[in-house]
């Protein structure tokens, strides 16, 4: 049987101009849940230190769905329980127990997925072994961490995409990015080797593979992402 580790942050800081935090963005690891349990996949929740917190602009009801807002105030539904009662820490779980890997973001994977070294071995183990990595919006900023047994990045002379420097740029928060000492994906997929593939518009979904690295633009390509995982999980099989 198939088994997913859904990665999240663990970064929680305050990164907006209004004071708002910055932290795990919540369609981007419940979408992907949702469509990974529903066809019978173990879904096992993660983070670098074993502690997470949402993205304070993403957990109102302006932003979701009626569905969505549902299940984020229900705290005994499946995703919310599984979040704040089995999260489990990085250094703690076997990556020999998954063959996918879903990595979900917020603008807080920035400041703490390149430096996370046992998500990051995790991930590095997982591929290796011939599993699928995917990772939506700001989580691509990974992939260039992610060494193959050359010692190169998975993604070096791969297409991926992510959330694209026009978002950043549309969003205002280019300024702090660069504040902050961090790099924007487009940056990160450059130093690489890789080519980046931005999508039509900033929230426009936009999806893409190379060999068994899956990468999705923004919140709206999180469940396409998924689905497209599923799909070259079925191929493979």
């Amino acid at each position: 049987m198939s088994k997913v580790l859904l990665v999240i942050s663990s970064y929680n800081g305050v990164f907006y101009a209004d004071g708002k935090k910055t932290g795990l963005y919540f369609t981007e690891a419940y979408h992907p849940w949702k469509e990974f349990t529903e066809h019978g996949l173990q879904v096992d929740l993660v983070t670098e230190t074993g502690t997470f917190g949402f993205d304070e602009h993403s957990v109102t009801a302006d932003v979701m769905s009626a569905d969505d807002f549902a299940a984020y105030s229900d705290s005994s539904s499946g995703f919310m329980h599984q979040l704040h009662h089995n999260l489990k820490k990085a250094a703690d779980i076997n990556p020999d127990d998954y063959n996918i890997v879903f990595l979900s973001a917020g603008h807080s994977t920035l400041y703490d997925y390149p430096k996370a070294t046992h998500l990051i071995r995790a991930v590095e183990s997982i591929y290796a072994k011939g599993g699928i990595v995917s990772a939506v919006c700001h989580a691509p900023i990974i992939l260039p961490q992610i060494k193959d047994a050359s010692g190169a990045s998975i993604i070096k002379g791969k297409t991926i995409t992510g959330f694209s420097t026009e978002g950043e740029i549309a969003f205002s928060v280019m300024d702090k990015i660069k504040a902050d000492g961090l790099q924007t994906v487009e940056e990160g997929a450059a130093a690489a080797g890789a080519k980046y593939v931005a999508p039509e518009t900033p929230l426009a979904v936009c999806i893409q593979q190379d060999g068994r690295v899956l990468t999705g633009a923004n919140p709206a390509s999180a469940s396409p992402l998924a689905q497209l995982t599923l799909q070259v999980l079925k191929q493979s099989a």
